[in-house]
Formats: C-alpha cells, structure tokens, sequence
C-alpha cells in the first residue's frame, strides 16, 4: 500500500519525530529520529544488517573507489616520460584525459540502469577487471588513436566510481546518517585523484614511466578478487509500507497534518519472515531476476535533465571541481617554474595538501552536515527540507575566490611556496563540499529514483570539465596569470552564490516537478 499522496513534495520528509506519534520501532532508532527510508522485517534487507556487515560493505566500495581513482589520475605525474617514450603530443595525452572524463559521465547512462537490473557486484567487478586490462594496454600505445581508444575505453568502465557509490551508500543508511558516509566517498573519489599524483611521481623515479600504468592495474586486479569474496549485493527492491500508529491517538492528526504539508511520513511496515542468504548465495555474480526496464531507465535519466534539482547539484558539483583542474593544469608550469623550481617529485609531494584539504572536507560535509540537518528538522517541527545542507556552501563563497586569488596572483607575484599549499588544500576542500554536498542534496530531493536521477548530475559535472580541460590553457595564455585567477575568482564567488537561490527556491522548484516525479516513480 503506497501511503504517500500526490500532493506530496519530493524531499520534503518527517525525519524527527518530535510528537512522538509515529510508530518507529527499530533496533536502529535513535532518539526520536524516523527512519528514512523504513526499513523492512528482511534480515538481508541492507537497511537491517549490523554494523560489522554494513561496515564491510562499505570498505569494499570506498576500495573500489580510491583504486578507480588511482588508476585514472596517473597521468599527470609522467605527461612528459610518456610522451618522449611514445612520441605522442602532450596536447594528445590530455585531449584524451578530456574524452576520459566525458564518457565517465555519460557511460552511466550503460551502467547506472546495468547495476540496478543485473546487481551492483557485478558491476563493481566488471569495472575494475575492464580497468586492469585497459591499465596494462596504456603504456604501448603509439597513435593518436590507440590513445584515444584507451582513453575513451577507460572512461566508459571507470564510470560506475562517478555514481554507483553513492547507491551503496543510499541502500546501506538511513537520511540521518548518511550525509557522514557521502563525505567519506567524496574524500575516497577526491583523495585518490590527488594521491595519485604523489604516488605515481616516486613509481616513475623509482621504477619508470610504464610501472605507473602496472601498479594501478595491480590494484584495480586485486581489488576485483577482493571484492568477489567479501562484497555483497545492495540492491534491494523497496516497497512503501501501510501506517501503523502504535495505538497513538495522535497519529491521525499528525498524518493529517504532515499530508497537508506535501511531507512524506516514513513508518515501520508489516514483519517480513526471510530466510537469511548463505555465504555461496552471496557471492554470486547476478542479482535477482527481474523484469528488464534498462530502456525504460535510460529514458528516464534524460528525462531527468529537465529537472532544475538535478541540473543545479550537477553544477554545483561541477563548478568546484573545475576549479582544482584549473590548478591541476598550472601547477607543474608555476611550481616546476621560478622561483619555485620544484623537481617533479616534489611537485607531486605538494599534492599531500590537497589530500589534507579532502579530509577537512570530509568531516565538514560528513558528520556535520547530518547534525545541522537534524537540528534544523527539530526547528521546523520535525521537518526536513533538502536544502538545510546547501547552507554549508556558504564557506565556499569565500573560499573559492580566496584560494585561486591565492593560487594565481600570489604565484605571479612570487608568494611563499607554502601560501600555494594552502591554496591547494583550500580548493580540495571545496572540491569535497562539491561532490557531498551537491549529491546529497539530490538524494534528498528523489531518494526513490536516486539511482536515475545521479546519472544526470554526472553529466553536467563532467561535460563541465570536458569544457574547461580545452579552455583552460588558452585562457590563462591570453590573459596572463594574474588576469586569469583575478576572473576566475570573481565567476567561482558569483557561481556559489546560486545556493541562495535553491534554499529560497528548491522547495517551489521541487513542487512543481511533483507530479511528473510521481508518476515516474509509480512506473520503475
């Protein structure tokens, strides 16, 4: 029985409990926060797994995570070995990390419905076994269009790591807590961009250029055999529960009232007697049989860029990250130049900072974002809107232009060596607050179709950086250094801003898209 009504505004969702009229009886409860989403009576319902198997699956995606990573972000650190050693163009090499970065984005149109019709498993698993091979091949290619090839081909199976996380962390935990677990992904994706780099800068001057491409494969090989045997399948199919009211008086009132409000009431359901699955039955490769709707799911994530929700939080994501690539793309030319003349290695070093800024940014979006979100429930009488999150990006409207001011006039200038560490740490930081908070905010918005509706966010956020990977270069040589980061600071502190506008606003955009979003919902 569906007990959500058509008047009901997407996102808008009773999370605390405040009157105490709402029957949800969990061993998971916590005070008087509903569970959102409710969990059923399914003992391998992941919703109901205890902390040591949620715990498990989470340190099998956040691997798959850092050593997809890894594997994509190599590069940087031997553009100029590989080049020399391949005869390919530098221009080529990153004109292919641009076709990299635009399929890894419109690839989950593939894999996105993939992993919801046959299992994330064996997605998780294709992915990294596809990345392995790909990794290997890298080092001998010699045309512009083996490079091409590669890149495009890397890009379509690392694609599951921009969006699949993000699921496993929706199927394992509830509204309330899972802002804490989106930072960490953010820190696992951004972190190993930035890791990579450091690393790989040693493996080229301890071993050279080709075993940057080997170890990466190593890990990605490694990591599919770890998660054959210790991963299990998160999918499961959820359905909305009747009320119970617990023999409250005051239930009907309350339902009533929040009905009228278009928020959606999250209560226990029915008990559900399962048997628990066995060891073998979780290591298989396919989940359960289902009808096949991949078509249907393919057309409904393009559906979904009409959506405004979906198209800011692409942005928002979007609009950060291209900000670290724009330093990415000067650091080697500013830190490697005078005054500075950093060997390569230790431009690599320097990328530590970025990994302090990400970790920084983990917490900041983690286990701060779900307090602030239940504090300002208790202030609205228990209910939660979307956009409480978005008010921690009002840091990044000083922080951004701060950082890149920082970056490119200080560096023009001659600024300390240090004063660009922590420019580098402050746009990791940001970088972070982009990718949880901006994917959070959707996942609030249309938890039902979470899994759709992400793909359309990535989209946005890599077409972005597809763009800014061919501007960027030009740009900076056309307007100089300083000229550069004096506009970019200006455009990054005007593109924060926006966030004011979906607090005033994401409710209204949210109900007028209510009606089409329930019907879509109704036909997954």
């Amino acid at each position: 029985m569906d007990t959500r009504l058509k008047t009901d505004i997407p996102g808008t969702t009773y999370l605390v409990d405040v009157s105490h009229a709402l029957d949800t009886t969990s061993k998971k409860t916590l005070s008087d926060i509903v569970l959102v989403p409710t969990p059923s009576s399914d003992p391998d319902d992941p919703l109901n797994w205890s902390p040591r198997r949620k715990t498990l699956a989470t340190f099998c995606w956040v691997l798959y995570t850092v050593v997809n990573g890894i594997a994509g972000a190599n590069l940087s650190s031997v553009l100029v070995p590989f080049s020399a050693n391949t005869g390919l163009a530098v221009h080529t090499l990153t004109s292919g990390t641009g076709y990299l970065f635009l399929l890894a984005g419109w690839g989950l149109l593939f894999w996105q419905p993939f992993a919801l019709q046959y299992g994330k498993r064996l997605t998780y698993i294709v992915s990294l076994l596809a990345l392995t091979a790909i990794s290997v091949w890298a080092p001998y290619c010699r045309s512009e269009g083996q490079w091409y090839a590669r890149s495009i081909l890397f890009g379509f199976f690392a694609a599951p790591i921009e969006a699949l996380p993000e699921l496993s962390v929706t199927d394992l935990y509830f509204t309330h807590e899972r802002g804490t677990y989106l930072g960490l992904y953010a820190a696992s994706l951004v972190g190993s961009n930035f890791f990579s780099p450091f690393m790989c800068g040693f493996i080229n001057d301890g071993q050279g250029w080709r075993w940057v491409f080997f170890w990466p494969a190593i890990f990605c090989g490694a990591g599919a055999v770890v998660l054959f045997f210790l991963m299990e399948e998160t999918n499961y199919d959820r359905h909305d529960p009747p009320l119970h009211h617990n023999n409250n008086p005051d239930l009907s009132i309350q339902t009533e009232r929040l009905e009228k409000e278009g928020v959606q009431p999250s209560i226990s359901d029915a008990p559900v007697h399962c048997n628990k699955k066995t060891y073998r039955q979780k290591l298989s490769l396919l989940d359960t049989s289902r009808p096949f709707t991949m078509h249907k799911r393919l057309v409904t994530q393009l559906i979904f860029l009409t959506f405004p929700v979906p198209v800011y939080a692409g942005f928002a994501y979007g609009s950060t990250l291209i900000w670290f690539n724009v330093l990415n793309a000067t650091a080697s030319t500013i830190l490697g130049g005078p005054p500075y003349e950093f060997a390569p290695a230790i431009v690599g070093l320097t990328y530590l900072a970025a990994v302090i800024g990400t970790a920084i940014g983990m917490i900041y979006t983690g286990t701060l974002s779900d307090r602030i979100v239940l504090r300002l429930s208790r202030r609205n009488k228990g209910v939660m809107e979307p956009e409480f999150r978005l008010w921690l990006f009002a840091i990044t409207t000083l922080l951004i232009p701060f950082s890149l001011l920082l970056w490119g006039v200080g560096s023009a200038h001659g600024v300390h060596w240090f004063g660009l560490l922590v420019a580098m740490a402050m746009l990791a930081f940001n970088n972070t607050c982009g990718a949880s908070l901006g994917v959070n905010y959707l996942v609030d918005c249309y938890r039902e179709m979470s899994g759709d509706a992400l793909t359309a966010v990535i989209i946005v956020r890599n077409t972005m950086s597809f763009a800014i990977g061919y501007g960027i270069t030009p740009w900076v040589a056309n307007m100089g250094r300083q000229n550069a980061f004096i506009t970019a600071a200006f455009i990054g502190m005007a593109i924060s801003l926006l966030f004011l506008v979906m607090i005033k606003w994401g409710k209204r955009i949210r109900t007028r898209s209510k009606d089409q979003y329930w019907q879509m919902v109704a036909r997954q």
